[in-house]
């Protein structure tokens, strides 16, 4: 076997509701090169693709060209390993099923993985973050929606199509709050961003104390934890209360997968013990009693930065190599 022809470099890229970051990343892990561009200038799904596939090339060309790359992966809230599709995005301006995978590959001539946010995160932390070493552990994604990944027994598990880990649309109050999806009581309607700003406007709703959350500019999950560092009682009944459902549909989760840890990312999770405090309790009170003190509670270390570009270069090595300018 000719040594010179292994190829040691994937693309990873992380599409975001504000940018679409794209980088070059080692078998180590390193990050060779990097670039972004805000995803929100391109509502049109063609012009985003050519906007991605233009800024790939032209980085790959100026950092050793594509003799060195072997593949791309892809993370995308709302996509679909299976099928390679953004599916039905509440999110993104594209509606309906983008076949990213393949309109990336027809531009990029590589292959092309895409899967969906908090896989990839499950994949970045096994083999770089706090996961490293563990076979079996759940990935909870807090933020404008709640995603999760099962990892278990050494690999993703994604159901007959793909959708295995919707934590997020399992029901926990009946007849409840109105979910994106459609459904009611989802446990995402009350952990989210949306969910969160909710409670709070119901704690104030309920008590005419004097709370700082009533003269916020702007009332996001964040200025809310911001407020709970400074003793506001208010802001720390709206995360005991979040917390507390959220440990609930853990608990159930929990029970059925018996995992060894729970690993918080994305943006609420930075709420820190305002959130995870009332959710282990809840956690506790309810799980399986046999698994009761076992299940470890993490919150990502990785860099936030980098967490899903090198979540989906993992994801990329795991795609079956394909290009067009070498035989198969």
């Amino acid at each position: 076997m000719d040594k010179g022809m292994v190829k040691k470099r994937v693309v990873g890229v992380d599409i975001s509701l504000n940018a679409t970051t794209y980088a070059i990343v080692d078998v180590r892990g390193n990050i060779l090169a990097r670039d972004s561009f805000p995803t929100e200038d391109y509502p049109e799904i063609g012009a985003f693709v050519s906007a991605l596939s233009n800024g790939i090339v032209n980085m790959i060309e100026a950092n050793g060209g594509y003799e060195t790359v072997r593949s791309v992966g892809i993370s995308a809230s709302s996509a679909n390993f299976k099928s390679g599709s953004i599916v039905n995005s509440p999110n993104f301006p594209w509606k309906g099923v983008i076949p990213l995978s393949a309109l990336l590959r027809d531009r990029l001539g590589l292959a092309v993985a895409v899967a969906n946010n908090s896989h990839v995160v499950a994949l970045g932390e096994h083999a770089f973050g706090c996961a490293h070493g563990m076979r079996n552990f759940i990935v909870i994604t807090l933020g404008s929606g709640l995603g999760s990944c099962i990892f278990t027994d050494g690999g993703v598990r994604l159901g007959t199509d793909g959708y295995a880990g919707e934590i997020g649309h399992t029901c926990v109050s009946h007849d409840g709050r109105l979910c994106g999806c459609g459904n009611k009581g989802c446990l995402e309607a009350y952990t989210a961003t949306k969910g969160i700003i909710r409670t709070a406007r119901e704690v104030m709703a309920e008590s005419g104390g004097t709370t700082k959350m009533r003269r916020l500019e702007k009332l996001t999950p964040r200025t809310i934890a911001e407020l709970c560092e400074e003793g506001d009682e208010m802001a720390i009944e709206v995360y005991r209360r979040t917390g507390e459902i959220l440990g609930l549909g853990l608990a159930n989760y929990a029970s059925v997968i018996d995992p060894e840890a729970i690993i918080f990312t994305g943006g609420i999770s930075k709420a820190g013990k305002w959130l995870l405090e009332p959710t282990q309790k809840a956690f506790e009170e309810h799980v399986f009693h046999n698994i009761q003190g076992k299940v470890k509670f993490l919150l990502s270390d990785l860099d936030e930065s980098e967490r899903n570009v090198l979540g989906a270069s993992v994801l990329a090595w795991e795609v079956k190599e394909y290009s067009l300018f070498i035989e198969n």
